[in-house]
């Protein structure tokens, strides 16, 4: 299936799920590091393998698209083998082994007037993930480790984009007690990186650590180097987490703590967004087991978490309050308060000096009807607030209908209209801004629609035959306006351009849409004036695929399959449904087809 298209305008990669059967199939072995709470946001768990990574979109593409006038670089890379074994033994050791080879990828390159040519755009990589747990005590104790990594063959061109290495070795244990009233989760894992000192400069300047900003501490050395140095060939850090709770009764509770090191990184095997933090987070739960009047249960929790960097700075304190209840029709309704005060934002300036995060609110109410009866309806409603005047409202619908057991259709849109006053733009080098190390970040307000429609049907015709279709049509639009920058470091408010500071004006292309801005950050004064071009943008994509699936004898399959997807942007700024529709069915398609057959042997 292909992935849901998606709007990301932060410095963070977007998760998708893996899809492909042979990494999907036994892939909980290789779990590690699982994270649980009853209520809990903004953090992480510790992944010892992201089997997107094997295959991915060649990394090198700039090497062909920068370098050449002409490039066509492949959608992927090449697995050239991949094996892999999972199983349980009797004594109670859970096993897990894989191992993936990738090879070289190259881009067809051509300049005008010369002959065509070859671009390395992906050096050859070896993959690799080891996984073992052991039951004790009839299942109440387990203990387990887990190795993983990558090892690449890299040349000249790709010494300052990749490691040569990276691995990570960790541990972990899930305690329950003998009545299963108690339990405690703790897992811990080390990880290096080892490259061209150019290649862990870069992941020192990634958004998961931003090692050179200007006003963080040195740290303590080692794992806790916050210092950003480009000599160094490696880069470690450690993680951890531990969990206590009790989880039967009435009344449950919680406590648990999560903690990455400034140096701990896996993202060239694994998934990972931050690091440079420790988390606190405890719960109250209050849970209505017993069928009541108009209830089947209740389950409600209060609690709070916290983060801080290992700087010292606290970037984070959350209150919380959930609600679910599930009637006595099965009808499901689910609720959420969140409320965050003021704290430091060591991200917001992509590597400059942290300011300070505005206090805000977010309130959110899902629902779900029956889901045993011929039509089931699933929707929800939030809303999100900051003292700045930041505002997300959101509204999602969707409807399953299943007018006999082997056919299911659901379809539903989501629409949301969202005001960022902090939107990150751009960096500018200025001498004069001395609060600033030198630097001037820009940011804009942004006014943001999104409106998308989500379709899905399966059809089951008999054990050994399936069709499933997926449609999805997605439209975006972003209107920057009030752009601005701060006055000083550990602020609230940004000071606008033009009407707080300094001086702003536009050029107007013929078609109305501004093409750029220009800047005077003091109206005269000492400081140069820059230019910001207009990030104002219109997308609109289509993205689809039909899947077919014949079992033709047991344990022999065969897929048909077709992928439509095409994706269109222009510099508008607002969302015109008749307008952005045409923009669409304008652009040309990709059209993948595949036929997969395989075959098992009768031996």
């Amino acid at each position: 299936e292909v992935d849901p298209a998606v709007l990301n305008l932060s410095a963070f990669e977007t998760f998708f799920p893996e899809k492909r059967p042979f990494f999907v199939e036994g892939s909980q072995v290789f779990n590690f590091g699982s994270f649980s709470c009853h209520f809990c946001s903004n953090v992480e768990g510790m992944s010892a393998l992201y089997s997107r990574r094997v295959g991915r979109a060649p990394t090198g593409a700039g090497l062909a698209f920068g370098n050449f006038d002409y490039a066509d670089v492949p959608e992927a890379t090449t697995i050239l083998g991949a094996a892999k074994l999972t199983g349980r033994t009797k004594k109670g050791f859970t096993i897990g082994f894989m191992d993936a080879v990738t090879n070289r990828a190259h881009a067809r390159v051509q300049d005008v007037g010369s002959p065509a040519g070859e671009q390395l755009v992906e050096p050859l990589s070896n993959f690799f993930v080891g996984r073992v747990k052991k039951d004790f005590n009839n299942g109440n104790l387990i203990v387990g480790g887990v190795v993983s990594g990558v090892q690449r063959d890299l040349d000249g061109a790709f010494a300052p984009r990749l490691a040569t290495h990276a691995e990570m070795y960790g541990n972990d244990m899930q305690w329950t007690s003998k009545d299963k009233k108690y339990s405690f989760a703790a897992s811990a894992a080390l990880t290096n990186v080892f490259g061209d000192p150019r290649a862990i400069a870069s992941r020192q300047r990634s958004s998961a650590r931003y090692f050179q900003r200007p006003d963080r501490g040195a740290g303590s050395g080692g794992f806790l180097s916050n210092r950003y140095d480009t000599t160094v060939a490696t880069l470690r850090g450690l993680g951890a987490y531990a969990r206590f709770a009790k989880e039967t009764g009435d009344w449950w509770w919680e406590g648990a703590v999560n903690t990455r090191t400034p140096g701990y990184e896996t993202n060239d095997f694994a998934f990972q967004r931050n690091a440079d933090y420790t988390w606190y987070n405890a719960n109250l739960v209050r849970y209505f087991s017993k069928p009541g009047p108009w209830y089947q249960t209740i389950y409600s929790v209060v609690g709070a978490q916290q983060h801080h960097n290992y700087s010292g700075d606290r970037t984070g304190t959350q209150l919380h309050a959930y609600a679910g209840v599930n009637t006595k029709n099965f009808w499901n309704f689910n609720q959420f308060i969140i409320h965050r005060p003021r704290a430091v934002d060591d991200k917001l300036l992509r590597g400059g000096p942290a300011v300070i995060q505005p206090a805000n609110t977010f309130v959110n109410f899902d629902m779900s009807t029956n889901s045993r009866h011929v039509v089931r309806a699933d929707g929800g409603v939030s809303y999100y607030r900051d003292e700045l005047g930041g505002s997300n409202p959101s509204v999602n619908v969707s409807a399953t209908y299943r007018p006999v057991s082997n056919l299911s259709i659901t379809s539903g849109p989501s629409w949301s209209v969202s005001r960022s006053m902090r939107q990150f733009v751009t960096p500018v080098v200025d001498p004069t801004a001395t609060n600033f190390y030198g630097n001037r970040y820009v940011l804009g307000s942004l006014d943001q629609r999104l409106l998308g429609l989500d379709t899905r049907v399966s059809w089951t015709f008999s054990p050994r035959m399936t069709l499933e279709l997926y449609a999805q049509p997605f439209f975006a639009s972003g209107h920057y306006f009030d752009f601005k920058e701060y006055a000083a470091p550990r602020t609230v408010r940004p000071l606008v351009y033009g009407r707080d500071v300094g001086a702003i004006r536009d050029s107007v292309r013929t078609n109305g849409v501004v093409a750029w801005y220009r800047i005077d950050p003091d109206a005269g004064g000492p400081a140069a004036e820059f230019q910001v071009n207009n990030p104002d943008f219109s997308d609109h994509s289509l993205r689809g695929n039909a899947v077919f699936r014949w079992e033709y004898r047991p344990g022999s399959v065969l897929f048909v399959a077709w992928t439509h997807s095409r994706f269109g942007e222009t510099p508008f700024g607002n969302l015109d449904l008749s307008r952005d529709r045409e923009a669409l069915f304008a652009v040309r398609p990709d059209n993948i087809f595949l036929v997969k057959a395989s075959y098992w042997l009768p031996f």
